[in-house]
């Protein structure tokens, strides 16, 4: 089982912002890899530490993994960390450390140039409530850039292949440095030497590509999903964007999804809510038998325990409440028309809720609660 974000940090879950942050310099200048070298232990703790970092410094992230737990990451996951290599970490939270290692990751163990990341894309997938219910794969065509065959790069003449290049300022507070992205290369430390036809200036080409993204059951409409390293490439040694996936949820014809919960509507005749009966329910998946007892109402609910949608958090499933509505005919032949004049006069016939009835804005109340 997957190690809690807040056991790895040493946090409670009311830690602010400040104590996360906090915490994650701790763990990170503890497990540094330029302070442990060759110790594959300390590179693993301190990519768990990223990891959790990413998610608890981030408050949609955050609220996420609070309610949902480990499974918000699963099949590509909300932008979890588990995917990073150590240049993601250093470009993402070098700025955590300050001068414990000299002004950024690895300034006082041997300085680590940072690689330039390809731009991130953006899909939407769309879900039925079936494939919702059982999770799914989905096989997804993307257009992404990527290096040209045969494109070949030389260290940038102007950055020296830092990708950044050093600016002094005289101020009234003395002299200033400060560091930009290589005008030239664009932070990539390298330029195109040898540039294959048909790419652009960076040595990129455009390819299609089929993804394959997984989806854990239980997702909802406007939830994100990443699968790392399936963005746009990057030129030299950089490193892949990441593919973000919206999901959006169709609509069902028969359900009303509620978080967790569904809702269907069923329409009996009279003569069922007389006399009482059987009816076979089609769930997402397989089918039920529900019992109605003679003489129901218009208007209950019958609530199915555990005939909803899977928590994401694997945490069980929701409920499917079906809302019995008896049907009334809108004709009636010479026959059908006697019986109910006879009707109208007959005690059995005339409403007579009991004090037990709820009405219906407590039963719509009771729904929400």
């Amino acid at each position: 089982m997957k190690e809690d974000f807040y056991d790895i940090l040493g946090v409670s879950k009311n830690a602010t912002a400040s104590e996360i942050k906090k915490a994650y310099r701790k763990k990170a200048i503890q497990y540094h890899p330029d302070k442990n070298p060759g110790d594959a232990n300390a590179e693993k703790e301190f990519k768990k530490a990223a990891e959790a970092y990413e998610v608890l410094s981030d408050a949609q992230k955050k609220a996420q993994y609070d309610q949902y737990g480990h499974a918000a990451f699963e099949g590509g996951g909300f932008g979890g960390g588990a995917g990073m290599n150590m240049d993601d970490i250093f470009s993402q939270f070098g700025d955590i450390f300050g001068s414990a290692f000299g002004g950024g990751f690895g300034g006082g163990f041997g300085r680590r140039q940072g690689r330039t990341k390809g731009t991130n894309l953006r899909i939407r997938v769309k879900l039925s409530l079936e494939e919702i219910a059982s999770g799914v794969e989905k096989q997804i065509k993307v257009k992404r850039k990527k290096q040209a065959p045969g494109v070949r790069y030389t260290t940038c003449n102007t950055c020296q292949g830092a990708g950044q290049v050093m600016q002094v300022t005289n101020t009234i507070l003395g002299r200033m440095q400060s560091a930009s992205t290589c005008p030239t290369c664009g932070g990539a430390g390298k330029t195109v030497s040898d540039r294959p036809a048909g790419s652009d200036a960076q040595g990129m080409v455009m390819e299609e590509e089929t993804v394959s993204i997984n989806i854990p059951a239980g997702v909802e409409e406007g939830m994100q999903l990443k699968v790392a390293g399936k963005g746009n490439g990057a030129a030299g040694d950089g490193i892949a964007g990441d593919l973000l996936v919206l999901i959006e949820e169709t609509k069902h014809d028969r359900f009303i999804r509620e978080g967790q919960h569904l809702h269907l509507d069923l329409y009996i005749s009279f003569s069922e809510a007389a006399l009482g009966t059987s009816k076979d329910i089609d769930l997402l998946e397989g089918k039920v038998r529900i019992k109605l007892e003679s003489g129901i109402q218009s208007g209950k609910t019958l609530r199915l325990r555990g005939k909803g949608l899977p928590s994401l958090n694997s945490y069980g499933k929701g409920d499917l409440l079906v809302h019995v509505n008896v049907w009334t005919p809108k004709e009636l032949n010479r026959e059908q028309k006697q019986f109910f004049q006879k009707m109208l006069e007959d005690d059995n016939f005339k409403p007579n809720p009991e004090q037990s009835e709820k009405s219906f804005f407590e039963k719509v109340k009771d729904m929400f609660a």
